[in-house]
């Protein structure tokens, strides 16, 4: 096995899960150690919600994962509304684009075996429509989008070098992309992600070994849909922050994503969830702060956020 791990660490990725944990030295551009990202802030009426909570908690919130239900069901009002409040409050917004796998006619990834192939974009009519609602998000001023398919990835930075999305766009690839080992987080930072989400049952070894073979931060799902395994590692932070370190930390309670981030939704209900969020947020820095001290905390509003630009 040592032949095999050196053969794979000429390659520049361990060869092997990193049972000894060791401390990474990475950091965000400010150089800190972790930041908060809050899923599920569909409508302007939550992210107003989140805002309020986010204040009476002083709680620094970072990254918000955004109109899951897809942005094209926001009305322009909507989209206006979304980026100059997210603008006023600091916060980056990643866009979830509209059409995708599950919205077109296709039913094999909706099968039990199908559904291992993974979400990935059919055909290069659903890809224009997806650039098509990135390119109306972009035009409201947002700046920051979820993929889950590399080929969109590759497409998506070819565009912003030829100058056709504008080039402080980020684009972080979804958990639902199924990525869960150093070379596969290496070709998503070789095709231009700015971040990305590992799957969430990842050991610490794990994600000491992705964290060895990229510079890019690692988004660490800490709580989870029932229906994703509905697991909690809030405990784990501390750890996490110290071998993964730059890291988000995405809280994603509830029963599931395709419960929770469907149009039909109340937005009193989204609300209640994010304040509850923003709660889990607290409690979270509570704990890095009093068991890995050295740890810190990025401002609210960290320059290089991909704030909206309305």
């Amino acid at each position: 096995m040592k032949e095999i791990w050196n053969k794979i660490e000429k390659c520049g990725v361990p060869g092997r899960d990193l049972y000894e944990l060791p401390t990474s030295e990475k950091r965000f551009p400010d150089g800190c150690h972790y930041r908060i990202e809050i899923s599920g802030v569909e409508r302007p009426e939550v992210l107003e919600a989140l805002i309020d909570e986010m204040e009476k908690r002083d709680v620094p919130v970072h990254r918000l994962i955004s109109m899951v239900m897809g942005a094209t069901l926001l009305s322009d009002d909507e989209l206006e509304r979304f980026a100059k409040l997210a603008r006023d409050a600091k916060l980056e917004v990643i866009v979830t684009p509209g059409p995708r796998t599950v919205w077109d006619l296709g039913g094999q990834v909706r099968t039990p075996e199908g559904a291992l192939s993974g979400l990935r974009i059919r055909g290069a009519d659903n890809l224009a429509y997806v650039i098509g609602d990135i390119m109306r998000a972009i035009e409201f001023g947002f700046r920051g989008f979820l993929v889950m398919d590399e080929g969109l990835l590759w497409l998506l930075n070819r565009m912003k070098e030829n100058g056709d999305i504008p080039r402080d766009t980020v684009f972080k690839v979804s958990i639902l992309a199924g990525h869960a080992n150093p070379a596969g987080a290496k070709v998503l930072e070789m095709l231009g992600a700015s971040t990305f989400n590992p799957v969430a049952d990842l050991t610490l070894p794990m994600l000491a070994a992705i964290r060895k073979a990229v510079k890019i931060p690692i988004d660490v799902h800490v709580y989870l849909f029932d229906s994703f395994g509905g697991f909690n590692r809030i405990w784990e932070t501390p750890e996490i922050t110290r071998v993964a370190a730059p890291c988000y930390y995405k809280i994603e309670p509830g029963q599931s994503m395709g419960v929770l981030y469907k149009p039909w939704v109340s937005p009193q209900q989204l609300a209640f969830m994010v304040r509850e969020k923003v709660k889990q947020a607290e409690i979270i820095i509570s704990l890095i702060e009093k068991y890995y001290p050295e740890a810190k905390l990025s401002q609210r509003g960290a320059p290089d956020l991909a704030i909206p630009k309305p």
